[in-house]
């Protein structure tokens, strides 16, 4: 059995909290802008970190595993 929860996991984190894609923190404009496909440092850094702490969220705290 292979636990396939930290690929899946770690791939979705990645694609919803990719900076501009659903919400961007700091945006532009705005504290927060939804879907607008544009990108700062900023907001790759505070993404980079959101995504690591939830990852360690999702692996380490909450022992997450999915056997397939």
């Amino acid at each position: 059995m292979n636990d396939w929860a930290a690929p899946l996991i770690a791939a979705a984190l990645f694609a919803f909290l990719s900076p501009g894609l659903v919400l961007q923190l700091p945006g532009k404009n705005q504290p927060i802008d939804f879907m607008n496909m544009k990108t700062s440092v900023a907001a790759i850094f505070v993404h980079a970190v959101l995504y690591a702490l939830f990852l360690i969220l999702f692996l380490v705290v909450l022992h997450v595993h999915l056997y397939v």
